[in-house]
């Protein structure tokens, strides 16, 4: 995947395509198991990433490239899996949280297998860390191969908040995103969300984006340069 270049005339939208995905030292892992499908050494496969770590950008990116069917909670059933033919491919996000039919669950594992159907899996956790009644499911999705997405590094991390404010058409100097980068919770939600407050704060004081603008959103002090 290639990063696409950032200009200021960007709408304000989340960007699905592959080229559009910041890669990182974090993310790599998870970038080449899309890349590499139907290549997969495990048909079923695990992605574990926190909240906006671009799981699901990285589904649809999947979902682009093998065609697969995106299930949701409701969609998920037995009677669904048995009509699926080989080499079929199917999605499933949210696995922790979404309250899949567990029962499903565990046998879209078994034709995944049976019939050499591709299955991407997502989690905030990884499977001993949250509710699962079944205790056959529990065992098969901890023996999937899993990649995980980590905690974005100093480069990601600033390269995601500059996106988001090009993408509100905001011109930010680097050591305000330097100054940042170094005061919030190193997550790219964290990221989004400092961006959307310093957005509002200078729309709504008329100021532009400075560091002692930030460092009131932040609550926090300007040390001289």
């Amino acid at each position: 995947m290639t990063v696409k270049q950032l200009s200021l005339d960007l709408p304000h939208r989340t960007a699905l395509g592959a080229e559009d995905f910041l890669v990182s030292k974090c993310n790599r892992g998870a970038v080449r198991l899309i890349d590499s499908w139907p290549a997969w050494q495990d048909n079923a496969q695990l992605l574990i990433g926190p909240a906006a770590s671009g799981k699901t950008h990285l589904a649809r990116v999947c979902q682009a490239r093998s065609g697969a069917n995106v299930v949701s909670p409701s969609g998920l059933d037995i009677g669904l899996l048995n009509t699926m033919g080989e080499v079929s491919a199917l999605i499933v996000e949210d696995i922790d949280r979404a309250g899949y039919d567990e029962k499903a669950l565990f046998h879209l594992l078994n034709l995944a297998r049976e019939k050499r159907l591709f299955v991407l899996l997502s989690t905030r956790e990884t499977p001993n860390c949250f509710d699962c009644a079944l205790p056959d499911l529990r065992s098969r999705l901890n023996a999937l191969p899993a990649v995980r997405i980590g905690a974005p590094d100093d480069a990601l991390l600033r390269t995601v908040m500059l996106k988001h404010f090009s993408d509100r058409q905001l011109a930010v100097d680097p050591k305000v995103l330097d100054f940042v980068a170094l005061r919030i919770e190193r997550s790219l939600a964290a990221a989004a969300a400092v961006v959307a407050a310093i957005d509002r704060a200078a729309l709504g004081s008329g100021r532009k984006i400075s560091r002692q603008l930030v460092a009131e959103v932040l609550g926090t002090e300007v040390s001289p340069e």
